[in-house]
């Protein structure tokens, strides 16, 4: 399987080198399009949903970070001629995976993009477990851990089960209980065996499995309902836990 890619950089130079000089395939990676401005950026990452977006902060239109902010991503990398911390802090708040100064070092890239590839194989296989059989139609198809035996994870447990629909993530889970995210994240992943944002997004899919089988609610409306921010990351991740589309899924149930 090959992980894609969106590139959002405005000097050409540097956007094409990317482009046609990183060995993608090799990578396990696929790149799946280029743009050179925040607002194009955004409509692409919005359009495509990517595993990875490469982009630089200073953009035209609207800066990198706050194009990340507003799409829904899994992970990015900054490419960066500035070196300015608050633009890093902002960045590690978004979840970027990864701040490499310009000019870009070849060999730094190849190397975090490495890493970026065995973390997202290592997701994956996190979610073997949850998957379930594309014949097997049930109210909750995910099975989820309810129990861990440890305080923090299962009041995290039930932040997300009262706030699935609103766009929440680990730093608004943490804040609520007064913990910095790597800890929280570290003892979330530990006492039950997925991370944070699979068990968020694996809820979400089950709470949207019922509204799937009502063939009067359109799959956008569901998406909204279950607090998946456009209907194309609903669709992506919905496929990547469950092996199927949510309209495979809701023909399933007509059947």
């Amino acid at each position: 399987m090959a992980y894609s890619v969106v590139i959002v950089e405005d000097e050409e130079i540097i956007r094409e080198e990317l482009a046609k000089t990183t060995p993608w395939e090799s990578l396990g990676l696929r790149l799946a399009g280029t743009a050179e401005d925040g607002i194009s950026g955004e409509e692409m990452i919005r359009s495509l949903v990517p595993d990875v977006v490469i982009t630089d902060i200073r953009l035209p239109g609207q800066d990198g970070l706050t194009m990340l902010s507003r799409c829904p991503i899994s992970y990015a990398v900054i490419l960066s001629g500035h070196a300015d911390f608050s633009y890093m802090k902002t960045a590690i708040r978004l979840g970027v995976f990864d701040y490499i100064l310009k000019p870009v070092d070849d060999e730094e890239l190849l190397s975090t993009l490495k890493a970026l590839v065995k973390k997202l194989q290592e997701e994956d296989q996190d979610l073997t477990s949850l998957k379930i059989s594309i014949n097997k139609i049930e109210d909750e198809p995910i099975g989820l851990p309810k129990k861990s035996g440890n305080h923090l994870a299962e009041s995290c447990i039930n932040f997300i089960m009262e706030n699935y629909q609103h766009p929440i993530g680990l730093q608004e889970a943490a804040d609520a209980f007064g913990v910095t995210e790597s800890h929280l994240s570290r003892i979330f992943k530990e006492s039950l065996g997925i991370n944070f944002m699979q068990y968020l997004n694996a809820w979400r899919i089950n709470k949207a499995v019922s509204l799937i089988k009502n063939p009067r609610v359109n799959i956008g409306k569901v998406a909204s309902l279950c607090g998946f921010p456009t209907p194309g990351y609903f669709t992506r991740t919905f496929k990547r836990y469950t092996g199927v589309t949510p309209s495979q899924y809701r023909h399933q149930t007509e059947l």
